[in-house]
């Protein structure tokens, strides 16, 4: 397992401040050893919580053209036929991976292809579980097209916790399925709305493993 590009600035200067927080209680209360040893054991503890948001397990993916894959680590909280409103103006199904603290933050491509569509939308902090956060929160949308011409569309979107989205793509760029196109810190969700007639394969609190669950299959 490795740790991923997003979390080594965040990580170094955590590491940075933690050590002149030790440094500074040492100083000021040279006498008591046992707070000191609480501080020092408070500062691994916060500092390991924070590195496990930033790894990067190593994983072998299998490719698809069929398949959509699950976007990112996490649960399934929803699975129905909505409206959208932004790119397609019609019916689609949406499938909704919560991600929690403790999952993987890594945001891969559910199939490969070319990008159709991106757009950022400053927003919002509501909860991921908000009704309203896929259209209020801060969150950007990407839509991907296969060589059959079908596509898709995914949703990062920012929580109360994740208050910073990072994406790698922008329109025209030809991408692969299980490749990274972003990074959610800290949690939240990223919605995936396929065609009506595809296949869906999850059902609602299944756990998710990026690159790796299908979601769902083309017709």
């Amino acid at each position: 397992m490795t740790i991923h590009k997003e979390g080594h600035r965040m990580l170094i200067t955590l590491v940075v401040i933690l050590a002149i927080l030790n440094l500074i209680i040492c100083f000021i209360f040279p006498g008591y050893k046992a707070f000191a040893y609480a501080i020092a054991g408070f500062s691994l503890f916060v500092f390991l919580i924070v590195l496990q948001f930033f790894r990067n397990p190593s994983r072998k993916y299998v490719f698809n053209e069929n398949q959509i894959l699950a976007p990112a680590d996490g649960k399934i909280v929803v699975i129905e036929e909505v409206e959208e409103p932004e790119y397609y103006k019609g019916k689609r199904r949406q499938i909704s991976v919560f991600m929690s603290p403790i999952n993987v933050h890594i945001n891969r491509n559910p199939i490969s292809g070319i990008v159709k569509y991106f757009k950022y939308h400053p927003g919002k902090y509501l909860v991921a579980w908000h009704p309203k956060s896929s259209l209020e929160n801060e969150r950007t949308t990407v839509v991907l097209e296969n060589k059959k011409n079908q596509s898709i569309l995914m949703r990062q979107i920012a929580g109360a916790l994740a208050r910073r989205i990072v994406w790698y793509v922008k329109e025209s760029d030809n991408v692969s399925q299980t490749e990274e196109f972003g990074f959610i810190k800290f949690g939240s969700r990223v919605d995936v709305f396929v065609p009506l007639d595809a296949k869906i394969k999850v059902e609602l609190g299944q756990v998710t493993k990026g690159g790796i669950t299908v979601l769902a299959e083309f017709e």
